[in-house]
């Protein structure tokens, strides 16, 4: 199913201003043969067009054409550039200003200054005549430094297509290294987030498992003991239910068939969608992490919730303004959902993890049979979910506000679209038998993936109990990193997930397996 594409205010809002005067702190480089399209163009391309480009030129200056570039912005115009004389030329000097203060605002380019390296190229370029041919034109790439390719490089191949067009840009810019870095740098100290840790948790979760049988399911609340934050969970009696829609009902995609009679086993689900206030504590800690999320020092007797990856720092606030206290939790990857999952196991005691799809139809259905958990009727929509009927709403509600379906569970039409652990496919049901017992697509390929629910920036056919989406790459287009964040949809404000915790904990190999499908790419 293909999904609307909301715009979103900017990830990054990193103002440059061209500055009035500088003075060159270092001595000058030598001057070595560069070619500009192999050695200049890539790295003005990376460094310098983000801000300085057709969708967003500070200081009225551009450097994606050769006119533009030589003709100068507000603060210097034509002496922007002085061929044969790079110490006189802004676009050279002010990219030696971080030798002096990192924090000078005459500093260039924002965050990510060039080594020296990569100043020496620029100012060989300029030193020889900044040579420029006619007519060749440059395109914004994504800057890509040392942090962005340590991990991949430290890992080997074979690369991911991913992986060597990170490395490839990398090169192009000059594959900068910073001085004393070994090429293999040791691991961290202590233990890691990985399969050992994943049998710790289980061991306590194992331990400390009260529930044998259906029997003994029953609704309960809990606290997060780091937080102290409550949630609560309904519990699920297992049984069997045809997946899918008929061709009959209004607003039905061929991916919604054939339908199947499923059966499905115990387990608890999350009474409401997750909400900030359980989830910005896991997103937003003191600790300095690596990009893949893991702590950058790990104490060897650390307690596995302290080990277990979690987000980087955000960009921005992640609620865009739409409220987080009592409100859900949005703009996850479903490898931050999976990872704050563990992270939640790691500290209960209980194993919980994304519903699979087939769990979040029958819980959604409720032993229904109609397009919604209360009926057919589109028009009874506003009684139970948080939808768009006439694409103006603004953004989502606090969980509950609506009527919960007829297992007690709220927003499961509408609110913020949830995350499931299958691999989207259109055709998936056809693979799927009458009888079945807990079908489940395994991902092998970072899209797509399953989401359910509708959202509150749908209309009521993407909220019906069958109404399936699949994840995209647009759900990040605003994100500027390379490779791309794995812990944000910098463009999905309506994108959330609910917590499920089955009756039977499986064996710790199994749930290494769900915990890391997040970032699993086989292609």
């Amino acid at each position: 199913m293909t999904r609307r594409i909301q715009s979103t205010l900017p990830v990054i809002a990193a103002v440059t201003v061209l500055p009035v005067v500088s003075a060159l702190s270092q001595d000058l480089p030598k001057v070595i043969d560069v070619d500009f399209k192999t050695d200049v163009a890539p790295l003005i391309e990376g460094a310098c067009i983000h801000c300085h480009g057709p969708k967003e030129a500070k200081g009225e200056y551009r450097m994606d054409t050769k006119d533009a570039t030589f003709m100068g912005g507000e603060s210097y115009g034509e002496d922007v550039i002085k061929a044969g004389d790079a110490n006189d030329s802004p676009v050279y000097w002010m990219t030696t200003v971080y030798l002096d203060d990192p924090e000078d605002p005459e500093a260039m380019p924002p965050e990510h200054p060039l080594n020296e390296k990569q100043q020496q190229v620029l100012y060989s370029w300029i030193q020889s005549g900044a040579e420029w041919p006619d007519g060749y034109e440059l395109n914004e790439k994504p800057r890509v430094t040392y942090d962005n390719v340590k991990a991949i490089l430290k890992k080997g191949g074979p690369f991911k297509s991913s992986e060597l067009k990170t490395l490839r840009y990398w090169v192009e810019q000059g594959a900068d290294w910073p001085a004393g870095v070994a090429a293999m740098e040791e691991g961290p100290s202590g233990p890691a987030d990985d399969l050992e840790l994943v049998k710790r948790i289980r061991e306590k979760i194992v331990a400390e498992t009260k529930e044998k049988g259906e029997g003994d399911m029953a609704d309960y609340a809990n606290q997060i003991p780091k937080t102290g934050v409550k949630y609560e969970m309904v519990a699920i009696k297992g049984g069997e239910f045809t997946i899918g829609s008929p061709d009959s009902e209004s607003g039905r995609l061929d991916d919604e068939g054939p339908q199947r009679k499923v059966k499905i086993s115990p387990f608890w689900m999350g009474k409401f969608e997750v909400t900030w206030d359980m989830y910005e504590p896991f997103m937003i800690t003191d600790v300095a992490r690596n990009k893949d999320g893991s702590p950058q020092k790990i104490d060897a007797d650390a307690d596995p919730i302290d080990v277990v990856s979690s987000p980087t720092t955000p960009y921005q606030e992640m609620s865009f303004g739409m409220g987080t206290n009592g409100f859900p939790a949005i703009c996850m990857t479903q490898h931050a959902a999976l990872k704050f999952c563990e992270w939640l196991s790691a500290q209960t005691g209980h194993y919980y993890r994304l519903p699979t799809e087939a769990e979040w139809e029958y819980a959604c259905r409720a032993g229904t049979t109609t397009a919604y958990s209360f009926g057919d009727d589109p028009g009874q929509l506003e009684e139970f979910a948080v939808f768009d009927p006439t694409a103006t709403r603004t953004g989502y509600e606090k969980v509950g506000t609506k009527k919960p379906n007829p297992w007690g569970l709220y927003d499961m039409h509408g609110n913020v679209l949830e995350w499931c652990l299958d691999q989207y496919k259109e055709d998936a049901y056809e693979g799927i038998k009458d009888g079945a017992e807990n079908p489940f697509v395994r991902p092998t390929t970072l899209y797509p993936r399953v989401a359910r629910g509708g959202s509150w920036y749908d209309t009521p056919d993407l909220c019906r109990s069958a109404a399936r989406t699949g994840s995209s790459e647009d759900w990040k287009v605003q994100d500027p990193q390379l490779p791309k964040s794995i812990w944000y949809h910098t463009d999905a404000t309506w994108l959330g997930f609910r917590l499920v915790r089955p009756l039977e904990v499986p064996d710790a190999e199994t749930m290494q397996d769900i915990w890391s499908q997040g970032t699993r790419d086989e292609e």
